[in-house]
């Protein structure tokens, strides 16, 4: 099964047998209920061709092998990398029709590299850290628009954002959900009719068929879009939690840490954005 976020991306770690995404099957290493236990190899992509029926798995080599610290390094450094475009965008393009036009062709450039790397069988840090880097230039001016309007919008946005994915996290590690295969289809089967219901949405709005927004209007009924959505982000990101766990365990590729990185900075993206419209929401009514 593939792992994903809001925009869909194909990622996941890949190898040579087109393994891509997550293993929603108890981890190796627990012996009771474990599938693994008598054939470890059965499902691990990950696995050596040669290894001995039966035989335990093998630890991730360190110099190519994937760790946690491999991953929060390049996390870091890919929020980091849309950290610094969004202060570098707030600081350098004042609010203007000017810059609504940049923001908007950081965004479109942003998509492209995240499709392209999304259907690359293999990571590309440079597709990464460019998507980084345009996708912060574009919630660079969004957020300074907004917090030209609702002052300090910005500044909740990021300790909303920071909440949900640290509540996600908790909620995950302590095991009071688990991402089990029926769980992560109707979960992604919800947000594609979100999605859709969204794009539908758009094409009201722009034709004038719907009113101040339609469904995202800043009124009781775009807060609950907002809320929905942000639940849908929250969703994502047990997905990426899976992936990256499965991706340890099952000893991927080092390079592999890249798309874990890439997944959770969209994941991320996503919720900071939803979380922004909803603060606006929630000071437009006080």
């Amino acid at each position: 099964m593939r792992s994903s976020n809001p925009v869909f991306s194909r990622r996941g770690f890949s190898r040579d047998n087109g393994y891509a995404g997550f293993n929603t099957a108890p981890q190796a290493g627990y012996a009771q209920g474990n599938p693994y236990a008598q054939n470890p190899y059965a499902q691990n992509p990950y696995a050596q061709a040669d290894a001995p029926y039966g035989a335990p798995p093998q630890a991730p080599v360190a110099t190519d092998r994937m760790t946690m610290d491999d991953v929060v390094v390049r996390s870091a450094l890919t929020l980091g990398t849309v950290a610094v475009g969004a202060v570098l965008a707030w600081a350098l393009l004042p609010v203007s029709g000017t810059s609504y036009g940049l923001a908007v062709g950081a965004a479109l450039v942003a998509f492209v590299l995240a499709m392209v790397q999304s259907f690359k069988r293999t990571p590309s840090p440079a597709l990464i850290l460019g998507y980084a880097a345009f996708e912060g230039v574009f919630l660079g001016v969004l957020s300074e628009m907004f917090n030209s309007r609702w002052s300090g919008a910005p500044f909740q946005a990021v300790l909303g954002t920071m909440a949900v994915s640290g509540a996600t996290l908790l909620v995950y590690k302590a095991g009071w959900i688990r991402v089990t295969a029926r769980y992560a289809r109707v979960g992604i089967a919800i947000a594609i009719a979100f999605m859709v219901v969204m794009a539908i949405n758009l094409l009201l709005v722009a034709f004038g068929v719907a009113e101040n927004g339609g469904l995202r209007s800043f009124g009781p009924l775009g807060a609950l879009v907002g809320v929905i959505a942000i639940l849908l982000g929250a969703f994502f990101l047990t997905l990426d939690f899976k992936q990256i766990e499965d991706g340890i365990a099952y000893g991927a590729p080092r390079n592999e840490s890249w798309l874990a990185a890439f997944g959770l900075t969209m994941t991320l993206v996503w919720i900071y954005v939803e979380m922004l419209r909803l603060v606006a929401i929630f000071s437009s009514n006080d």
